[in-house]
């Protein structure tokens, strides 16, 4: 298993361009599937997710390629409805197969996903929309199995603001006789960035970004071109690296708006931020302020996917903080790491209490879910001595080579990939 190995100390400085959004382009590639023909997309990161979506399209019967930040997918030829359940089982967002799939061959067969061991979360929502639009659900073991002749608008309230039951009802109703209505729906930027990339195919969808989102179905959708939007949880990522290394960064492909609440919370600790189009700048040059209160909660509050990273700042911050996790139950695994590195957190319940140490030291960490290895490698950059973190692999999942990344800000942090050993012949 590769290794991420990080020299600690050095303040990040420079500028880097923020790779497209994973969490918006897995939706659009399996939106794809509803238009016979060619899509191309542009700035698609090259990710382990992004690579597991694509190849479950080519085992549909579709042709994809993925050239620098450029994705095509010809669905021409997509000829099945069955998600191979080995790659399934290895991405929890290919969940989002299950509305394209249904509208366009009228059955998918899914099993449950996979994807970081961050709690409990069901599909059930997913599960209900799709219903309600319809489809006949059969449920077995692990398999589950959806038809439907043909789906019909209707009104759904979803009982949480669950983005990818907003996202695959939403595709599923594209083409669904009639108007379908979501209340309570989810509204992060990611599912208004699908909705602009299924009305620019033809389809008529109005709201995303509110609670309550029209979808007027049409008869059929035309393949296009399209340019994923910035991924917000990366910037945030390296907005709180340059803070928590005291340094100075400036982040170009951005988009500022996307990022409010982290941007409140980063001024509430001291941290300079200035914005100006798609482009801002962050520097920290002296010792952060503890920040009293921050509580996780679907956009446009402060996000589940950058707590573990700011948790970093806040454990180098001055004074005594609280973080409350109300998404996830299973995301503070990253605190026993960072205490082995010298934080001072303890846990109950889905409360973290951190209290702000002079500095944190270098160790051999595990990555335990993406955002918890995304904490680590911060907390690396700004420990000191030498740090060691295993299980690269869930942080690949959602930045592209996070070492590179940081390497042009000045880090000092490479990959060791582990040379193969020969048989032993002898014996």
């Amino acid at each position: 298993m590769d290794k991420l190995v990080i020299e600690g100390g050095n303040p990040l400085s420079g500028t880097i361009r923020i790779h497209g959004a994973k969490n918006a382009a897995l939706p659009i590639l399996a939106a794809s599937l509803l238009a016979e023909g060619t899509v191309r997309l542009s700035n698609v990161p090259h990710l382990l997710d992004i690579e597991v979506m694509l190849s479950i399209l080519n085992r549909l019967g579709c042709k994809t390629r993925h050239e620098l930040e450029t994705v095509t997918v010809d669905t021409a030829s997509a000829n099945s409805s069955h998600v191979p359940e080995d790659l399934m089982k290895q991405m929890r967002s290919s969940i989002f197969l299950m509305g394209p799939l249904l509208a366009r061959f009228g059955e998918v067969t899914i099993y449950q996903p996979g994807g970081c061991a961050i709690g409990e979360r069901k599909i059930d929502l997913h599960l209900k929309g799709l219903k309600a639009l319809g489809a006949e659900i059969i449920e077995g073991d692990e398999k589950i199995h959806c038809r439907a002749s043909r789906l019909t608008g209707t009104d759904i309230h979803l009982d949480f603001a669950s983005v990818g039951a907003t996202e695959n009802i939403m595709m599923a109703a594209a083409t669904a006789a009639g108007t379908t209505v979501i209340t309570n729906a989810a509204r992060e930027p990611e599912i208004q960035d699908l909705q602009h990339f299924l009305n620019k195919m033809g389809a008529n969808i109005v709201g995303a970004g509110t609670d309550t989102i029209t979808i007027h179905g049409v008869e059929r959708l035309e393949p296009c071109e399209y340019e994923i939007i910035p991924d917000r949880i990366v910037a945030g990522t390296v907005m709180i690296a340059a803070a928590v290394t005291r340094g100075n960064v400036t982040l170009t492909k951005t988009n500022p708006s996307h990022l409010s609440s982290l941007i409140h919370v980063l001024k509430r600790a001291g941290v300079q931020t200035s914005a100006c189009n798609d482009i801002m700048n962050i520097s920290c040059m002296s010792r952060p302020k503890a920040v009293e209160r921050i509580v996780t909660s679907p956009y446009p509050s402060f996000p589940t996917d950058l707590q573990s990273q700011v948790m970093v700042l806040l454990s180098l911050a001055d004074g005594f903080s609280v973080m409350k996790e109300t998404v996830f139950e299973g995301r503070f695994k990253h605190v026993e790491e960072l205490s082995r590195m010298g934080a001072d957190i303890s846990t109950d319940m889905n409360y973290a209490f951190i209290r702000g140490v002079q500095r944190i030291y270098g160790a051999t960490v595990e990555a335990t879910d993406l955002r918890a290895g995304a904490a680590l490698v911060i907390a690396g950059l700004a420990a000191q001595g030498t740090t060691v973190v295993e299980q690269v692999h869930h942080i690949d999942r959602g930045y592209d080579r996070i070492e590179n990344m940081f390497q042009g800000l000045g880090a000092r942090i490479y990959r060791e990939t582990p040379v193969p050993r020969p048989l032993d012949l002898a014996n």
